[in-house]
């Protein structure tokens, strides 16, 4: 079965009145693109983004509010779009003042595949670092060539394996673990790099992520390879003294593919949460800024042992000073 996508044009006033239309015609679910939420998203979110584009935030800012839905293609559904249509014929005319814009329709037909697909078509079995191949869990692989297959399956999670971040920290992790290391990981998304520390040898103690969908896609993650993540922890560490505390210290390794930002603000407690001699790999960090970084990492009592670049990011190996 194929599906209709169709866009409701309005505003943000009218998000409402054309949420109580879908629901007359019988349609429940639907997809907002606001700008209103899009610039409300970048001030409540502003310190953990290191770079975004000017135009691409323009562009949003400046976009007509949309509602999608998505109704099957089929007699049925044409008929439920035809009902939304004089719906919305209705709703334009009790509008006087326009307040909830056009309330005009656009459609387009997506196959079944391609929804259950998409991306997922893109990505394919690849190799990372001296010994993983990192495989999605939908593809096979009949010779991985020697190297230890690592599979995942991010949802909507960051870590694929394919950015260039990611890449730097697993390369890190192949020279830094050497077996049995208590290891906590700062921003898990996927999971990807507790895995890959736990195929290494490290023990993954603890996952911690501020969104607690990952922390869920994390756990999957770590079954599917034969890891254990012992404890996944949901919240912001820097800006939450409770949770920093409850994740603890004693650690051996600690990963935080981050930004930078957060990276600075989250180097003393790095140090704090490390054992002496531990070491910090992190990395999410533009390479513009790395200098930056490295400064406030010695600063909060970290001495540099490896600085890698890849496709203008950065990403540090720093040991725990005494």
């Amino acid at each position: 079965m194929d599906f209709i996508e169709v866009t409701i044009f309005t505003t943000t006033a009218g998000i409402e009145p054309v949420a109580d239309v879908l629901e007359s015609v019988g349609i429940e679910g639907y997809a907002l693109e606001d700008a209103a939420d899009f610039e409300e998203f970048l001030q409540d979110t502003e310190i953990y983004w290191d770079y975004v584009d000017e135009t691409l935030c323009e562009n949003l800012r400046n976009q007509e509010t949309k509602l999608k839905v998505y109704v099957e293609d089929s007699a049925d559904g044409h008929a439920q779009i035809e009902s939304l249509r004089l719906a919305l014929d209705a709703l334009r005319a009790q509008d006087t003042e326009a307040a909830f814009g056009r309330l005009e329709t656009a459609q387009s037909v997506t196959r079944q595949e391609d929804w259950e697909w998409g991306w997922k078509q893109y990505f394919k079995p690849f190799p990372v670092g001296e010994t993983f191949l990192i495989k999605p869990s939908w593809e096979t692989v009949e010779d991985a060539g020697g190297r230890r297959i690592l599979e995942i399956d991010p949802a909507s999670s960051f870590g694929t394996g394919t950015h260039d971040t990611t890449q730097l920290c697993i390369t890190m992790l192949e020279k830094v673990v050497k077996g049995g290391e208590k290891l906590l990981d700062m921003g898990t998304g996927s999971g990807i790099l507790a895995i890959a520390a736990g195929m290494l040898g490290a023990t993954p103690e603890v996952a911690v992520d501020i969104d607690a969908h990952c922390l869920t896609c994390a756990c999957e993650n770590a079954e599917r390879n034969g890891i254990t993540i012992a404890r996944t922890l949901h919240g912001d560490a820097l800006r939450d003294a409770a949770l920093a505390q409850e994740i603890g210290t004693g650690y051996d390794i600690i990963c935080a593919n981050i930004v930078a930002d957060i990276i600075i603000g989250m180097a003393p407690m790095f140090h704090e949460k490390l054992v002496s001699g531990g070491t910090l790999i992190t990395s999410g960090i533009i390479e513009e800024r790395a200098d930056e970084v490295g400064a406030a990492l010695e600063n909060a009592g970290f001495t540099l042992t490896d600085r890698a670049v890849s496709g203008g990011w950065a990403a540090f190996t720093a040991v725990h000073s005494a």
